[in-house]
């Protein structure tokens, strides 16, 4: 790993047992943030992810790489009895071990919480499953079950379309990204106590904490949140949707949103589009009366929208002080030059990928800068790791290797 200076997690080390996203995402943010993480895999194939793809046979998939930056990889069998006790060595030595296996699997390994924190009692054992204690606790999840059952769906589209699954993974990701803060909070806690402890974080836990917003509107009507698309989630001001720009492609349109409290955005934006007539115009003169009115607001917008780009229509609202947002693509994410510039877009060299480029780690930190590196090929890592950990040769691994064990 690049590193010019210290990180904030540079002396913690993490066990990651985890697959696909959910997981991965977790221990993913974790070595954003410098953590030693030791993706541990089984030797026949290793973490289901890398075979998610099937544009290369046996090259690691675009998903696997995403997900796997700065982490290293060794392979070991924890269904060999020698591969058991090597895992229990380095729990010794660990901070941290995560896992999202299917519910149970963890157990039958003999790696539950109860037996680990006799291992080591001060390691943060954290866990992700599709649910939580109760009805559904042995079901398996996925993104797009999480973010059925947390409510997501249910609010995503119009009440004239069936419900729509979120592009973004928040199932997913959203999980992983919630299993970190917990972590780190234990890391915290475990300065003052000397102990470790047991996270779980539920995926439909998680998604009802993205969707939290909609139960204002259960509170206020006092029936279930219904899918609003574009307008405002609580039905109290206008504009806030999509309008149309100039190019007619799939993305382009621009969202324009003015808060419920006050006249102060709409006002700029009357003034930013040429139509400062309308200020004071009782039909737009508060919150409510240009929600009752919204048509007549998207059709004022959209005459000012249509004759210029997207990025036309960003930049003339947001120097006026108009939340507004082009719709940008991957492709537009991916060659904007402020994106590159500030590390979120990245390029990396994969030694079976060549160049790959990749989203980065938001968090920007003054004093703990990890550079991106590329995710580890299945194993790559075995000979330094398993020095390191546990002082074990060329020719331990080699006999370890003959036996299935790595």
């Amino acid at each position: 790993m690049s590193q010019s200076q210290k990180t904030a997690l540079e002396d913690v080390k993490v066990l990651d047992l985890t697959q696909f996203e959910a997981g991965t995402s977790c221990t993913e943010a974790l070595a954003w943030l410098g953590a030693n993480v030791i993706k541990i895999e089984n030797p026949k194939g290793g973490d289901q992810g890398r075979g998610a793809s099937t544009d290369k046979p046996g090259v690691d998939s675009h998903y696997f790489m995403l997900l796997n930056a700065n982490k290293r990889s060794v392979t070991l069998n924890l269904s060999s009895p020698r591969g058991r006790e090597i895992f229990t060595e380095m729990l010794k030595k660990a901070d941290v071990m995560i896992e999202n296996f299917a519910p149970g699997a963890i157990e039958r390994l003999g790696f539950g919480y109860d037996v680990v924190r006799q291992i080591n009692p001060r390691l943060i054992y954290a866990q992700v499953k599709g649910f939580g204690d109760g009805p559904y606790e042995n079901f398996v999840s996925f993104d797009m079950i999480a973010q059925s059952v947390g409510g997501a769906l249910s609010l995503t589209g119009t009440t004239e379309t069936e419900p729509l699954k979120p592009g973004p993974t928040i199932g997913d990701t959203g999980t992983g990204l919630h299993c970190a803060i917990g972590i780190l909070a234990a890391l915290h806690q475990r300065e003052r106590t000397g102990r470790g402890q047991h996270i779980k974080v539920a995926m439909q836990d998680a998604v009802i904490n993205f969707s939290r917003i909609a139960f204002a509107r259960q509170a206020v009507s006092g029936k279930a949140a219904v899918r609003s698309g574009n307008r405002s989630a609580l039905g109290t001001t206008a504009p806030s949707g999509l309008y149309k720009c100039k190019g007619g492609g799939l993305n382009d349109y621009c969202f324009i949103y003015t808060t419920r409290a006050g006249n102060r955005h709409w006002d700029r934006l009357l003034k930013a589009i040429g139509r400062a007539d309308l200020i004071g115009d009782e039909r737009f003169n508060s919150p409510e009366r240009r929600w009752a009115n919204h048509d007549e607001v998207d059709r004022i917008l959209n005459e000012f929208t249509q004759s210029r780009s997207k990025a036309e229509v960003m930049q003339v609202l947001g120097d006026a002080g108009v939340p507004a947002g082009a719709v940008y693509d991957t492709m537009e994410i991916t060659q904007d030059p402020a994106l590159q510039k500030r590390e979120m877009i990245v390029t990396v060299d994969h030694p079976k990928r060549g160049k790959f480029t990749l989203p980065g780690w938001p968090v920007k930190m003054s004093d703990s800068h990890v550079a991106v590196d590329r995710s580890p090929l299945l194993g790559e890592h075995n000979t330094a790791i398993y020095a390191e950990w546990l002082g074990l040769t060329a020719k331990d691994l080699e006999e370890l290797k003959a036996k299935e064990v790595v």
